[in-house]
């Protein structure tokens, strides 16, 4: 099956306009740092001389994994499930940041091993009752993997034509830093070993096990480094397929998409390497105390906003750092250039 995503890269001329007016605003040119490069990436992705950021939302796809089995996660598989319901009810950590930075959360059942019925506030995509085991077989089938990646994708069609144009990525499922760590490795060419912590709090032997897992997973099922749907089919699981689905939907739609941590990074990677344009519309939102996190993003040439020992997932990064990127467009949009406050450039800078 053909799986080619267009993507523009962003224009250059939208990023020399930016930088035109933000070198002008009352202060010297750069001392805003990071804030001024974020304004210059909005003007250019959403390709407007004054843009606005309208609605925000952040994408928490939900599913289990089959390679809890071998004991890689602190946690039992039935707290995925828990967690989608602490979710719907506003009580987790998503849910209080979310609220601060102003976003909707969005709640998908990709792949939970639970029937919740129709529960208002959950949107049902279920595509498997938790991925079989990757220690033993393939983790998903082709056709799932894809089935996966397009959910992602629908779902930002939806939000955008509402209005949304600010989306982050964010997950929940037990053990999903396994087959996150299994992603990198491949994709990246690095060691298991260089990649993969603790995820939910292992303990060292847990740690050795699990790396043991991974490379089992990867001598069993062979996955092609050189085409990221086999990876994905093999190794992943339909919530990292999800989230690289909204990262490829909002480059094709030319939207900013903020991404979480270590598992969502591992969908972003996915997304790139099935067309690395989509690095343009990517804000990465924090380094993640897992090990691996820094070389998916160093191998992107992303850089985060925030350090703040993170690991939390769910998107509770990502909702964090819409407050920071809206920070500088609002810096870009309200702050006075030096002719409207009669201010001499030259004596300021």
């Amino acid at each position: 099956m053909n799986f080619e995503i267009k993507i523009e890269p962003i224009k250059k001329e939208f990023l020399d306009l930016a930088w035109k007016r933000l070198n002008f605003l009352t202060k010297p040119p750069g001392s805003l740092g990071k804030l001024e490069e974020i304004a210059a990436k909005l003007v250019a992705i959403y390709e407007n001389p004054m843009p606005s950021i309208s609605k925000k939302a952040v994408f928490v796809f939900a599913s289990d994994h089959g390679v809890t089995e071998e004991g890689v996660s602190a946690y039992p598989k039935e707290v995925t499930a828990q967690m989608v319901f602490n979710f719907l009810r506003g009580g987790a950590g998503i849910n209080v940041l979310a609220r601060h930075a102003g976003a909707e959360v969005v709640v998908v059942d990709v792949g939970v091993d639970y029937e919740f019925g129709n529960l208002p506030g959950l949107i049902s995509k279920k595509i498997v009752k938790g991925t079989k085991n990757m220690a033993r077989e393939s983790a998903m089938t082709k056709d799932e993997a894809y089935r996966s990646l397009q959910i992602g994708m629908d779902i930002v069609k939806d939000f955008h034509s509402k209005g949304y144009n600010l989306l982050a990525t964010g997950e929940m499922g037990i053990g999903n830093t396994t087959p996150s760590a299994a992603i990198i490795s491949l994709l990246t060419a690095s060691a298991v070993e260089e990649i993969t912590g603790k995820g939910s709090g292992i303990d060292e032997a847990s740690l050795a096990k699990k790396i043991d897992v991974i490379k089992k997973s990867i001598e069993i099922n062979k996955p092609d480094p050189a085409n990221p749907i086999d990876v994905l089919a093999k190794v992943g699981g339909p919530e990292i397929g999800a989230m690289a689905g909204v990262v490829l939907g909002c480059g094709q739609l030319k939207i900013p998409v903020v991404i979480d941590g270590f598992i969502s990074t591992a969908a972003a990677l996915i997304a790139y390497s099935i067309n690395p344009y989509v690095r343009d519309y990517i804000f990465a939102s924090h380094n993640s105390v897992e090990r691996g996190h820094k070389k998916a993003l160093n191998f992107m040439g992303l850089e985060s906003i925030l350090d703040l020992n993170l690991r939390l997932g769910e998107g509770t990064g990502a909702v964090l750092a819409m407050t920071i990127i809206e920070a500088g467009l609002k810096i870009y949009r309200e702050m006075a250039t030096f002719e409207e406050a009669g201010v001499s450039g030259e004596k300021i800078c």
